[in-house]
């Protein structure tokens, strides 16, 4: 071989090494997300980081259970990097499954308080959800009210409505009885809250409020956005919001939020979607679409949710939704709560 025929060679070689190069550079801008969040309140997230760093976001909107039995199926062949979802206990059962992976992140860690997160950092919450008291404005004092614990006294027989026990949210409040109170205390306030019903549990916190408002019951436990869709809908509604145990453990919160996959394709890029979720940017696009709070502190809720009013949070890591979740489920079968 000639020394000019050997340039050649080299040449060709280096430049098949950078057109691989640049291939992958390419592979490596695009992110795979399977999201249990509606595609209306995700896609203008994945929309605003794509126009700020050109990475390509695709994704698939299902219930958390479909796509997590899907990432098992696929195990290593999954295209996901990341899963996003509601709820603690359901971020807890992907970990549990070995569907996700801990996350080193120094930017995560200080956006994202530790009772918000995974304590292995598997996944980080990235919106705060709390579940607490919409009364009568007609027929309640807010003296009245005070918390959880309070309506299982007698004062509210046939006052109470409360959402279906087979709703993930009541399990996860129902759990964090339990890690406050010991299982026999817990089981005593939930067997007072069925005895206190006024009606058969709904199925949503909607129709509940709903039964406030219609005077069938005066009192009900519910996420706050979904009272602040009903007041959107009807500001001159005569319900308000409470926040319980202020003089105790705190509003009772919970999350919506994420982790990378096991088997992410692009990890790197992953945490860096991770990290921007967590920041001033991107966190009132998370939390205002659907009235939920921001998980980074730093960050304010939008002025609809402000004017409901400063509270106290639980403090409790929200993973105890899904490490007590089971005990919770069999807690609210024998209380009779359906």
């Amino acid at each position: 071989m000639t020394i000019t025929v050997r340039k050649n060679w080299v040449a060709m070689a280096a430049a098949a090494l950078v057109s691989a190069s640049s291939t992958l550079a390419l592979a490596a801008e695009e992110l795979v997300v399977y999201s249990a969040r509606n595609e209306q309140l995700i896609k203008p997230l994945f929309d605003a980081y794509t126009a700020k760093t050109g990475v390509e976001i695709k994704f698939v909107t299902d219930k958390e259970g479909p796509l997590l039995a899907r990432l098992q199926a696929e195990g290593a062949n999954t295209p996901a990097d990341l899963l996003i979802t509601v709820d603690a206990g359901n971020l807890w059962q992907a970990a549990k499954q070995g569907v996700l992976q801990p996350v080193g992140s120094s930017v995560l860690e200080q956006n994202i308080p530790a009772h918000l997160r995974a304590t292995n950092n598997e996944w980080f919450g990235l919106s705060v959800r709390a579940r607490t008291l919409v009364y009568s404005s007609e027929r309640v004092k807010p003296a009245e009210l005070s918390t959880y614990e309070a309506l299982a006294e007698p004062q509210w027989k046939g006052r109470l409505c409360l959402r279906t026990s087979k709703k993930v949210y009541n399990q996860s409040l129902v759990a964090t009885l339990i890690e406050r109170h010991g299982e026999e205390q817990a089981e005593a306030i939930v067997k007072g809250w069925v005895d206190n019903l006024a009606a058969p549990v709904f199925s949503n916190d909607t129709k509940a409020m709903d039964a406030v408002a219609a005077g069938q019951c005066d009192v009900a436990i519910v996420n706050t956005y979904y009272f602040g869709r009903l007041e959107k809908k009807d500001p001159s509604i005569k319900l308000k919001l409470f926040f319980a145990n202020q003089q105790t453990s705190g509003v009772h919160v919970n999350v919506s939020g994420a982790g990378v996959t096991k088997y992410s394709k692009n990890v790197a890029g992953a945490v860096k979607f991770l990290e921007w979720m967590s920041s001033a940017e991107a966190q009132n696009l998370i939390a205002d679409g659907n009235m939920e709070y921001p998980a980074n502190p730093a960050v304010k809720p939008s002025a609809m949710v402000a004017a409901w009013g400063e509270f106290k949070q639980d403090d409790l890591n929200v993973e105890v939704a899904g490490s007590r979740q089971a005990e919770a489920i069999k807690l609210m079968d024998r209380a009779g709560y359906r």
